[in-house]
């Protein structure tokens, strides 16, 4: 069976705030656990004191990495869900949900890399007149290629 903790025990062990943890909770990503004064264990927990399964710990490290790599918590959410609520996920698990994740990665990569050149071409230039800038958008002419900071999003501005 496994060990139950205390909220003071997982914020120490996960690095992440109670009120974090409480957040978490609320939006459903993880679950506490009523402990009983007899030692029985059950699915309620009672008003402020909250213990976890130790296997949160595993799940909080998921959602941190997940929001590291970019995705929203409804993103986040939906991945918990494919995973046992009250039992460390296997490596079979982890493997099952990651894998769509190489391509978000990249996209990630791409989106970076492209604004690191974007700053690097506007601020490294050393042009200081925003008639050469790739971000002068004059008439709002980008506004046609749609929502957002178009010439940030790889759109290249008319000429």
């Amino acid at each position: 069976m496994d060990s139950i903790l205390t909220i003071g025990e997982v914020v120490k062990r996960s690095g992440v705030a109670a009120s974090a943890l409480r957040f978490y909770e609320e939006k459903g990503l993880i679950g506490s656990v009523r402990a009983e004064p007899t030692g029985e264990v059950g699915r309620k927990r009672s008003p402020g004191h909250r213990r976890y399964h130790r296997a949160v710990l595993r799940r909080i490290a998921f959602i941190v990495f997940a929001q590291k790599i970019g995705l929203s918590l409804d993103d986040i959410a939906a991945e918990l869900a494919k995973l046992p609520p009250d039992r460390a996920p296997t490596g079979k698990d982890w493997a099952r949900i990651s894998s769509a994740w190489s391509a978000r990665i990249d996209e990630r990569i791409a989106e970076l890399q492209r604004l690191k050149r974007g700053l690097g071409e506007c601020i490294g230039c050393g042009c200081l007149t925003l008639e050469k800038c790739h971000l002068v958008n004059r008439g709002d002419r980008a506004a046609a290629a749609g929502p957002g900071p178009r010439f940030w999003l790889g759109d290249r501005p008319k000429r």
